[in-house]
């Protein structure tokens, strides 16, 4: 006679990965929160995304760095927002559409490959697309 699998418990803390691989996890996460620090300073060169992947990362990897991000005042929000519900606040919407605005408009000034500047403003149009469809945090959206 054979015992019924049980359903998983969604409490359960997820399984971690092969110790062999948590030096790669770890790795990841550092080198994408090394890239979006810079990112703060570089224009063109995103944050927000890299400080995702870097949270992603460490959750597999380094779990003193997953639980600083989490916690972090700058960061944190947006990590949990994006892990809870796949939302993007208003103001990092805008924020990003304004950096996206404002490299189109140096890249069209001083860009002089043609293609190169549409391929650039066509996928900056894009993420600006897929941004704006994203939904709001919970505590952004109005009561209807």
């Amino acid at each position: 006679m054979t015992v019924p699998d049980r359903p998983p418990d969604a409490d359960a803390p997820a399984p971690r990965p092969p110790v062999r691989f948590r030096w790669a996890w770890w790795l990841l996460a550092y080198a994408s929160l090394g890239t979006g620090i810079v990112g703060i300073f570089v224009p063109g060169l995103p944050t927000t995304v890299f400080i995702l992947i870097s949270a992603w990362a460490a959750s597999r990897g380094s779990e003193r760095l997953h639980t600083w991000l989490l916690q972090h005042p700058r960061f944190g929000p947006a990590i949990v927002n994006w892990q809870a519900h796949g939302a993007v606040s208003r103001y990092a919407k805008w924020m990003a559409t304004l950096t996206m605005a404002v490299c189109a408009g140096i890249m069209l000034w001083c860009v002089p490959i043609a293609w190169v500047k549409w391929f650039s403003i066509g996928s900056m149009a894009a993420v600006a697309i897929w941004l704006w469809s994203r939904p709001l945090p919970p505590e952004e959206k109005h009561p209807e």
